[in-house]
């Protein structure tokens, strides 16, 4: 059957999250890749189940702390070289030792940042709106008792009839078609 116009997906509910991966781990073994897991708290073997396997997080962390340790060296460099050089007890301008504790700390400060607002961004957040709120089920259960699959309608896999059919396979409480 042809894609309804303003269809997001199908979003079945379960019980339990045994139940959940069981059904992520078989669509994705069917073909399916354009699906997500929707649980009040992390669940063992879901993101495998979905295919999730990377995390770009600390990539974006260690990158942050080289900048900010680099900022930093490059700042104090400049001002006790070529802006301010002050000599102090007959020491050279560019006293790298004292540079160190400063660079340290400007680090950690980058890294953090890099990772909270990195996480973020990756995430997509903030969201302040998404298609699987307009599913009356999922506002009630998803963030304290009920375990949610999506199957994504632009999954090229992705027929409702078929999808549908797969779906009640495993017996969910309820496949519920969500609209955009």
């Amino acid at each position: 059957m042809a894609l309804r116009e303003g269809t997001y997906g199908l979003l079945a509910e379960f019980d339990t999250p045994t139940q959940l991966v069981h059904a992520a781990q078989s669509a994705y073994d069917s073909g399916y890749r354009r699906m997500d897991c929707y649980t009040p708290y992390a669940v063992h073997g879901a993101a495998e189940a979905v295919g999730f396997h990377k995390n770009t997080v600390p990539l974006v962390t260690l990158i942050g702390g080289l900048l900010g340790a680099a900022a930093m060296f490059g700042m104090e460099t400049w001002i006790s070289v070529w802006a301010f050089p002050l000599n102090v007890a007959g020491r050279p301008y560019y006293s790298w030792p004292a540079f160190v504790v400063p660079a340290y700390e400007w680090t950690i400060l980058y890294a953090g940042l890099s990772a909270a607002f990195g996480m973020l961004a990756l995430c997509g957040l903030p969201q302040l709106y998404h298609p699987l709120f307009n599913a009356p089920n999922f506002r009630n259960g998803a963030t304290q008792d009920k375990f949610f699959l999506c199957l994504e309608s632009t999954d090229p896999k992705f027929d409702l009839n078929d999808t549908r059919g797969f779906l009640d396979g495993f017996t969910p409480v309820s496949v519920v078609e969500v609209e955009y």
